[in-house]
């Protein structure tokens, strides 16, 4: 079964949470597929990650990217995954075929109670199919696991 983390952000939003783990995973040789509900949450991360200061460069793509099964960590609307990633990132519980990846993080803002509730759902029905879960949360000096 697919490992599934789920990361409840309190202390930043999802644009600048994103880029270390992104960077933990090119670390690790993983390649990334960023997820996202709509096409403006994708541009909004296109931008956020060439802005973004640590690490100083995430290189990646969209599907107006020339090439996109070069891309490392490829940033899309509807579940496509032209450089073969083994690790999702999926943002605002944009459907996916989890069992397709080794990985799935799964971001959601805390701070929204309509997100939580989302996400207390997506977690039971992701227990419920077997896979092996765990929950992050956002602290003041970073990610701690909790339960």
């Amino acid at each position: 079964m697919t490992e599934l983390g789920f990361y409840h952000l309190t202390r930043s939003d999802i644009a600048a949470a994103l880029p270390p783990l992104l960077g933990r995973t090119l670390q690790a040789g993983e390649r990334a597929l960023v997820l996202c509900p709509d096409e403006a949450e994708v541009a909004a991360l296109d931008a956020a990650l060439w802005r973004c200061a640590t690490p100083d460069w995430l290189p990646h793509g969209t599907a107006a990217t020339p090439h996109p099964e070069w891309q490392p960590i490829f940033i899309a609307a509807q579940e496509v995954n032209p450089a073969g990633a083994a690790f999702l990132f999926r943002i605002g519980g944009a459907p996916a075929a989890l069992e397709a990846y080794k990985r799935v993080f799964d971001l959601f803002d805390g701070n929204d109670a309509e997100a939580v509730a989302a996400a207390r759902a997506r977690w039971r029905e992701a227990k419920q199919a077997g896979h092996a879960m765990t929950y992050w949360k956002q602290t003041a000096t970073g990610w701690e696991r909790a339960g």
